[in-house]
C-alpha cells in the first residue's frame, strides 16, 4: 500500500470513527454499564478495527461491523477474569444457622421432622434450610449423590404422611 492509499485509508476510517463513536460508547455503556469501562472498550474496538480495516469488504455495514468488535472486546474482559476461590472449612459447611418461627404450622412441621429418623431429617435440612446441593450433602454426609437422592424422596414421603397429605 502506498503513502497516499495509507493515508486516505486512515482518514476515511477517522472520519468513520467520528461518525460512530457515540452510537459504539451508548452501546458499550449498555453492555458495561460503566462510563470508563464503555470508554475503554471502544477505544479498544477500535484498535482492533483499525487493524482489520481493509478487509472490509461492505462499507455500508461499517457500524454492524463495530458493533460487533465492541461486544466481542466486551466478552474478551470477562475471558481474562479468572475468580477466585475461597476455602471454606467443612464445619461452616455442615453448621445449622439458627431461627425460630413461632407460627402453629412450623410448630406442626417442626415436630414432624423430629420425629423422622436422623437419616432423612438430616439431608432434609441441609437442603430446604440452608441451599446445599445434592453433592454438597453428600460430601458432608459422606454419603453417595444418589444416597442422598434416596433419603430425601423417603424424607419428603414421610413428611406428607406425618401431615396427612397422604392417603
Amino acid at each position: 500500500m502506498t503513502a497516499i492509499t495509507q493515508q486516505a485509508a486512515a482518514d476515511d476510517f477517522d472520519d468513520l470513527a467520528k461518525t460512530h463513536w457515540r452510537d459504539l460508547y451508548r452501546y458499550a455503556y449498555r453492555l458495561s454499564g460503566n462510563a470508563h469501562t464503555a470508554e475503554d472498550l471502544v477505544q479498544d474496538s477500535l484498535l482492533r478495527a483499525w487493524r482489520s480495516f481493509g478487509k472490509l469488504h461492505n462499507p455500508a455495514a461499517i457500524k454492524g461491523w463495530l458493533k460487533t468488535i465492541v461486544r466481542r472486546e466486551n466478552a474478551r474482559r470477562f475471558e481474562r477474569v479468572v475468580p477466585r476461590q475461597v476455602e471454606l472449612p467443612a464445619e461452616d459447611l455442615c453448621t445449622a444457622r439458627r431461627t425460630y418461627d413461632t407460627s402453629t404450622e412450623a410448630f406442626v412441621l417442626r415436630n414432624a421432622i423430629r420425629a423422622l429418623p436422623k437419616e432423612y431429617s438430616e439431608p432434609l435440612l441441609l437442603q430446604v434450610l440452608h441451599g446445599y446441593s445434592q453433592r454438597e450433602i453428600a460430601d458432608c454426609l459422606d454419603l453417595s449423590s444418589a444416597g442422598v437422592g434416596t433419603r430425601l424422596f423417603r424424607a419428603r414421603q414421610k413428611l406428607r404422611a406425618a401431615m396427612g397429605e397422604l392417603g
